[in-house]
């Protein structure tokens, strides 16, 4: 009778547990069922707004483009420049040869026709390329993403700027077929040298109408919209030559054109018009055009901001120009007495900055003799020359100090044989010694070789290197005393190393905005002054 109870007993348990656990999963089951649920009108919620949201933009400025002027205010809180370019000549997608848009596709967005506007398989490539390669190498924005992010916003890198950016073109894709698409891009995106659209880019790079372009000329104006400035076959023919082939590569790999047209095309040089046509001058306005260059250079490559954006966006950029000190910079320039004698047909070019070493603002910019034109060559932020005797005071005599010599130590200025390497003084004679203080003064070449290889030449090279200034793996002698560096540097870069004496070892970053902002005053962005200035960057890149 016990067995009979005990087994009852354990049978009821067994069932009890049984339906314990039944009870569990269907609360589970119910639990799930509620969250799905609750996903779905979540999901379906947030999917009706967000079509909402994309049906109500407004793409009435892609058929007809508004550009507003962006004004540049100097340190005083006054207009100093208008920029804006006014002009844009449409052409029809047939007047557009198939090699040129084959190649802005392959280039910038090989999907374009199997996306409606946003490419989730381009986004997910873009994140595991960056991270393999440790930083933002690649972006995911398609053809209709960069068509949106010009026309309609700014350059703000925020995660909703993005949002607005993907359903702009979401829209778009919905309005637009691909072709139409393609033309406006082609008819909108900035090609640089102040040129927007495909005809203007043509006529300015070579002279010609956009349907007589060949395969390499196509190639070229494709590798412009990602960076124009830094691929300008006038500033960077190298490398805007190795961005062209590039370009046709990716040509080649989408099947677009096959292995004999690349090997012809790839092997063709650049010929760009160096003179702008008359007919394609931009419409730059107000006054002082390196300064400006230079500001429009430094939003692009600090704070991200594409030309169109700057030159068409209606913004505010508060720069550290002091009309007085550049009024003052031109004037000089003006005077061809001042200069050497030029030939007849070409100036001898200089460049000048002028920078505040309290602050590292540059009050100042001219980037060449004659007429001064906008997005030109600028010779005192873009030209590297060898700085000479200039460069003494920071490889050699500004360690030296720290080393323990001062203004009265004596320095041997004799005949000097040092592994070979002989160097003379500029008037071709010695005095024997000479104190450090008349060593600078009398700029003697011989003793400051000879006090370079006294504190070590790593000495020297290390100190200019905290300045801010790589040097190359050939910069390794004593050479490097009397300014002989392989690459050479700006005058920009020599005034914002220069900046330490007056601050007693301080170095401060040269800049030349102060902050950009909408015309209702929200801040786009804003001076970061520890972050490596523009003159560097350009360095590094090289």
């Amino acid at each position: 009778m016990r067995e009979q109870n005990l087994h009852k007993e354990q049978g009821n348990t067994r069932s009890d547990s049984r339906m314990s656990r039944l009870s569990g999963i269907y609360k589970l089951r119910k639990r799930f069922r509620i969250l799905i649920i609750a996903f779905l009108l979540v999901f379906t919620t947030l999917a009706a707004i967000g079509v909402y949201w994309v049906n109500s933009l407004d793409i009435e400025k892609l058929v007809v483009p508004i550009l507003a002027p962006t004004q540049l205010i100097d340190k005083n809180g006054n207009p100093s420049s208008e920029i804006v370019s006014v002009k844009i000549e449409s052409v029809s997608l047939d007047q557009i040869p198939l090699h040129m848009r084959q190649a802005i596709v392959a280039v910038e967005d090989k999907r374009y026709y199997d996306h409606t506007g946003v490419d989730a398989f381009g986004i997910i490539r873009a994140v595991f390329r960056n991270v393999k390669e440790g930083g933002a190498a690649q972006g995911g924005s398609t053809i209709t993403q960069q068509l949106a992010k010009n026309v309609f916003l700014t350059g703000e890198k925020t995660f909703s700027r993005k949002l607005t950016e993907a359903a702009y073109a979401l829209k778009i894709e919905s309005t637009y077929n691909k072709d139409q698409i393609l033309e406006m891009y082609l008819n909108q995106i900035y090609f640089g040298e102040g040129q927007w659209g495909i005809q203007r880019a043509a006529k300015r790079y070579f002279g010609k109408d956009t349907k007589d372009l060949t395969l390499a000329e196509s190639a070229l104006l494709a590798a412009l919209p990602k960076a124009p400035s830094r691929y300008s076959p006038l500033k960077n023919k190298e490398l805007a030559l190795e961005r062209r082939n590039l370009v046709l590569s990716l040509m080649r790999d989408e099947d677009f054109i096959s292995n004999d047209e690349y090997n012809q095309a790839i092997v063709e040089p650049i010929h760009v018009l160096k003179k702008v046509p008359s007919e394609q001058q931009n419409h730059l306005l107000g006054q002082f055009a390196s300064y400006t260059d230079e500001v429009i250079d430094e939003a692009i490559e600090l704070y991200g901001f594409t030309e169109r954006q700057l030159l068409a966006g209606n913004l505010l950029i508060f720069t550290e120009l002091d009309p007085v000190v550049q009024n003052a910079m031109e004037e000089t320039y003006r005077n061809d007495s001042l200069f050497p004698q030029s030939a007849p047909d070409q100036l001898v070019q200089s460049g000048a900055v002028i920078l505040d070493p309290s602050t590292g603002g540059v009050r100042g910019i001219v980037g060449q003799r004659g007429e001064h034109v906008f997005r030109g060559f600028n010779h005192a932020t873009q030209l590297v020359r060898q700085p000479g005797s200039a460069f003494k005071p920071l490889m050699v005599y500004a360690p030296a100090l720290e080393k323990g010599y001062d203004a009265q130590s004596t320095l041997y200025d004799g005949p000097l044989d040092i592994n070979g390497y002989k160097p003379e003084n500029s008037d071709h004679r010695t005095l024997g010694q000479v104190s450090l203080r008349d060593a600078v003064i009398q700029s003697r070449n011989i003793p400051a070789v000879w006090l370079l290889n006294e504190i070590g030449l790593q000495t020297g090279k290390s100190f200019v290197e905290k300045l801010g200034i790589p040097l190359s793996e050939e910069d390794n002698n004593l050479s490097l005393a009397l300014g002989g560096l392989f690459q050479g540097l700006s005058p920009l870069q020599m005034a914002q190393s220069y900046s330490i004496f007056p601050n007693l070892g301080t170095e401060v970053s040269a800049h030349t905005i102060t902050k950009i902002t909408t015309t209702d005053g929200r801040v786009l962005a804003e001076a970061e002054l520890d972050r490596l200035p523009l003159c560097y960057r350009r360095m590094l890149t090289r």
